[in-house]
């Protein structure tokens, strides 16, 4: 897989200092059976000199192995949380590319789960490639100390590891498609739930609690079934691996006990040949757990490829826009059969009967995603021709929807201090922010909550309006910025908006008829077509269908 191979390939340094030193400590632990019974065939010859010599490099043996499991561990855990670190920032910057794409189709709590939990398992290859090398190096090299002792037992050892770590492969190949399957489940349980908290006052408010709660009880009990299958694919995994590899390590130690019964072996070569059985089990469990680890790691890493492989929403289009910027709209044939005009420096109220349309037309003009149909222009040129970073420089559209993040109230209206102070204020008293500033402990350098939500929604919204007019695009287009702000607090907002925007291009798209009344003409989008325009006070007075929607 291209992400596990660019994971390790990211942590060589670390990945190849570990796996020596992890080996080294295999290669120790396998010299400590094998220099015991040299030193008990010493003792047994009555060579007191040669005994001491051994006794020391058993010792030896022991200090060195255990620094190096020390360092070891140390190296191989240094590289997964390195892997998993770069894997999510990877994912969270495609997350946060300005072309998208990345959250189609999938939850915010999807994406969470892939960032922290995928992108962990697959970080955790990195430690188990490196027991892995070196589990390989312990049974290589117990092998060769076996021929050293018996030629037969060496040759046991060196050709009965390779089919059986073959076996143990394609034992685990249920489990990387279970396992895979419970990464799934899991995010999208997660997604909904994150959805659920997201919407919960919209939900006491339409009194859905309980089909909310039903739906999340379906998706958590499928989770729940992948992760019991994935969980038994596992145990049943490990289980026939102990089980294989137990049966190989008797063999090993029938075949020694029989070479000492027939006098093939000295005591000592016997202890040693038991010993050295006994030292395999060590990496033959390490190979299960391995196995367990890769597995799920390669399913992870196709959940974070698709992520990262993920379609562009927003494709083609490199220039800028044409410097200084006028603010010339211009939209033909959109949905169908929008066409309107938008002046430099106009203000412009949007009226459209389907909400709908409203929604589309924001997302639209912020390039969130290309008109099927049809064509819209800044200052001429194409928004399709347009780079999307530059192009939201320009032409900022905000959804009625937006989050307020982790924070001082300062910096989330400045943008995180790209709008200097004097703008920050102008924007706070224009979007009527300041006076949810007076209420606050702190004023505007109170702390936020995750997104705000210790305020009401009327105070959200006047902070983010401010968040967008500290922006000081030369286009904005906001849709119901004051939806949930009282009809005072609203009129009050809306003179100094207009004030605020002079001379900049300003798209109200609203059916506010506070907001409606401080613009320079209002357009009427009805039926997917521009039916009519004019000023907000004749428009009440001679259209009836415009009446009753922006004052009912």
């Amino acid at each position: 897989m291209k992400v596990l191979r660019e994971a390790l390939r990211g942590q060589r340094r670390d990945l190849i200092l570990g796996t020596a030193m992890v080996t080294g400590h295999q290669a120790g632990e396998a010299a400590v059976p094998f220099l015991i019974g040299v030193i008990i065939d010493q003792a047994i010859d009555g060579g007191v000199d040669a005994l001491v010599l051994w006794l020391g490099v058993l010792a030896a043996v022991y200090v060195t192995l255990s620094y190096s499991y020390r360092w070891g561990a140390r190296f191989g855990e240094r590289a997964s949380e390195r892997a998993a670190h770069e894997l999510r920032m990877r994912i969270t910057g495609r997350v946060l590319h300005e072309r998208g794409g990345a959250e189609t189709d999938r939850l915010p709590g999807a994406l969470v789960s892939i960032a922290t939990s995928d992108a962990a398992r697959v970080g955790a290859v990195a430690v188990a490639v490196t027991y892995a090398i070196a589990a390989g190096f312990g049974l290589i090299f117990a092998a060769v100390l076996l021929l050293n002792i018996s030629i037969p037992l060496g040759l046991l050892v060196l050709l009965g590891t390779p089919p059986l770590l073959w076996l143990t492969r394609k034992v685990g190949e249920p489990l990387e498609e279970r396992s895979e399957a419970e990464q799934e489940h899991g995010a999208h349980a997660s997604g909904i739930a994150a959805d659920l908290v997201a919407g919960l006052r919209v939900l006491k408010g339409l009194r859905a609690e309980d089909a909310a709660v039903g739906r999340y009880r379906q998706r958590s009990r499928s989770a729940l079934t992948a992760t019991v299958r994935a969980a038994r694919a596992e145990a049943a995994y490990q289980g026939v691996v102990l089980t294989l590899s137990g049966a190989f390590l008797a063999v090993v130690a029938v075949v020694g006990g029989l070479l000492a019964v027939r006098g093939d072996l000295t005591v000592g070569q016997l202890i040693s040949t038991l010993g050295l059985a006994q030292f395999l089990v060590n990496p033959m469990s390490t190979f299960a757990w391995v196995g367990a680890d890769w597995a799920q790691g390669r399913a992870s890493a196709r959940r974070v490829q698709a992520v990262l492989d993920s379609p562009e929403a927003v494709a083609g289009g490199d220039q800028e826009p044409i410097h200084p910027v006028r603010g010339e709209l211009t939209l033909r044939g959109i949905r169908g059969g929008i066409d309107l005009d938008v002046a430099p420096g106009e203000l412009v109220g949007i009226v459209a009967s389907d909400p709908a349309d409203a929604a589309d037309l924001v997302r639209l003009l912020g390039r969130a995603y290309d008109p099927a149909d049809g064509r819209i222009e800044l200052d001429g040129l194409a928004l399709t021709a347009l780079a999307p970073e530059p192009l939201r420089a320009a032409l900022l559209a905000t959804e009625h929807h937006t989050d307020i993040f982790d924070g001082t109230v300062r910096d989330a209206v400045s943008l995180g201090g790209r709008a200097d102070a004097r703008t920050v204020d102008a924007a706070v008293t224009a979007a009527g922010a300041d006076e949810v500033a007076r209420t606050l402990p702190d004023g505007l350098d109170t702390m936020l909550d995750d997104r705000a939500r210790s305020l009401s929604g009327g105070q959200r919204q006047r902070i983010a309006l401010a968040r967008a007019l500290a922006g000081e695009p030369p286009v904005l287009v906001v849709h119901d910025p004051t939806t949930a702000v009282d009809a005072v607090t609203e009129a009050r907002i809306a003179g100094r908006l207009r004030t605020m925007r002079a001379g900049r291009t300003t798209v109200l798209i609203t059916t506010s008829p506070a907001l409606l009344a401080v613009t320079d003409r209002v357009i009427v989008v009805r039926d997917g077509k521009v039916h009519t325009d004019g000023t907000h006070a004749g428009l009440v007075a001679g259209d009836a269908e415009y009446r009753e929607t922006v004052l009912a």
